[in-house]
């Protein structure tokens, strides 16, 4: 691995540290000014539209310059989310503004992360060569699982009651901070600062690519043809389809393990953010494993995605810990070691057939399109007062039911051409938009 590849890593870890910790803070923000329970999966909703409405645009903008210094310009637009959020009492005059002003906030936030999105990606496929990509990715998603938990668990200690009458107890802090979530989200500016200070040690990588369009409605249509050119793939629509319900279930699954620490076991957020890291710590073991998985073995792992469909409904039935654990661990390890293989499949048959930039801009809308199906519908069960058992159920029988249509579609997919598998591995990029 290059040295550069490292660098990467590092600066992708420290993003994802803060992005979550920033959720944390922002639902213990919502919970303080007294927002319904269903607003935080909607807040989350409004994060995932910015990668669904500037997906036609992003894939151009980080093709279009050196992705290092994209890392770094879509960094920045993060911290203004932050520093807007952290702004909420000064912006806003009451309690229903200032729940707006949350809402707006991580959605700048969420703009951030949907241009970020496609030169983190697309520079691993510029870096590594083919048969490195499942490793590369296998670190890559290991370490962002990690920043998951660390993020996740950062948030939940910033915002428990000793830590933060510690942190307003400080001189430093409390000339600029007033509550506990005022608080977390200044020590979390700093994360994102550090991010940005290691995008810049990224280095080139001399890799080119024609001209970008910057017409917007060229910009649209051609992104529509991208879309088109992945799906009609045999091996893109069958990764596209996996990765895509992947992310749509784990953001989902994200606020069910919040919910159920709640309603099942009797947690408060802080203690509730644990487990969410404690499935973390599962999806790294899961992504360590599958780095093991060769790229033209990658889709022997499709079973593995119903089996975690039927260990999510093994959480109605757990209350002591070490069980609360042991399922979360095993459905964190289980997700990891399916959607690695798929992920780095999906990224390489989108860098033959079209770009870095653009093919992970057609993986981000299509991924984001299902969490706001996802977090909606959820949503609206929270809305109905669906005891969290009852949705747990739902979610788990519908991921496995949808991976056994996913295996049904792929073997009819190598039923029709014997020799599909032989094209994973090729090299060059931008196959299919050659005349």
């Amino acid at each position: 691995m290059k040295k550069g590849f490292y660098l990467v890593m590092i600066a992708q870890a420290l993003s994802s540290v803060a992005d979550n910790a920033l959720l944390i803070a922002a639902i213990a923000l919502i919970a303080d000014l007294q927002g319904p329970d269903w607003m935080a999966p909607m807040m989350k909703w409004w994060f995932a539209l910015a990668y669904v409405v500037l997906a036609a645009f992003v894939g151009a903008f980080a093709d279009s310059f050196p992705k290092g210094r994209v890392m770094f310009i879509t960094n920045a637009i993060k911290i203004s989310g932050c520093l807007l959020m952290f702004s909420y009492q000064t912006l806003g005059s009451d309690h229903h503004s200032q729940l707006i002003l949350v809402f707006c906030a991580y959605t700048l936030v969420g703009i951030g992360a949907a241009a970020y999105s496609p030169a983190k990606y697309g520079i691993v496929t510029e870096m590594l060569p083919p048969h490195l990509l499942v490793k590369g990715n296998s670190w890559i998603e290991g370490l962002t699982v990690l920043s998951i938990i660390i993020g996740t668990v950062l948030g939940g200690i910033l915002i428990h009651p000793s830590v933060s009458d510690m942190l307003l107890a400080h001189s430093g802090i409390a000339q600029f901070a007033q509550t506990r979530a005022e608080a977390a989200i200044f020590m979390i500016a700093f994360v994102y600062l550090m991010a940005a200070g290691t995008n810049l040690l990224i280095p080139l990588t001399n890799v080119r690519y024609p001209k970008q369009q910057t017409n917007p409605v060229k910009l649209i249509r051609t992104f529509g043809g991208y879309v088109s050119i992945l799906w009609h793939d045999k091996l893109g629509q069958i990764s596209l389809a996996v990765t895509t319900l992947f992310w749509g279930a784990g953001a989902t699954l994200q606020f069910i393990v919040i919910e159920w620490g709640a309603q099942h076991l009797g947690y408060r957020l802080d203690q509730a953010s644990v487990l969410m890291g404690i499935a973390a710590v599962g999806t790294v073991f899961g992504s360590i494993l599958a780095g093991r998985v060769p790229l033209k073995r990658a889709l022997s792992v499709l079973p593995v995605g119903v089996v975690m469909g039927f260990a999510v409904m093994l959480m109605p039935i757990v209350r002591e810990t070490w069980e609360v654990y042991g399922v979360l661990l095993l459905v964190g390890a289980l997700s990891g070691f399916f959607v690695v293989p798929m992920n780095a499949l999906l990224q390489h048959r989108g860098h033959v057939l079209l770009s870095a930039g653009h093919s992970i801009a057609v993986q981000n809308f299509n991924e984001q399109l299902n969490i706001l199906l996802m977090l909606a519908i959820y949503s609206l069960m929270l809305w109905l007062n669906l005891p969290i058992n009852v949705i747990i159920v739902i979610f788990g029988v519908l991921v496995a039911t949808l991976m056994l249509i996913f295996i049904r579609w792929n073997r009819i997919n190598h039923r029709a051409n014997p020799n599909l598998e032989s094209t994973i591995g090729q090299h060059g990029h931008g196959q299919a938009l050659k005349p």
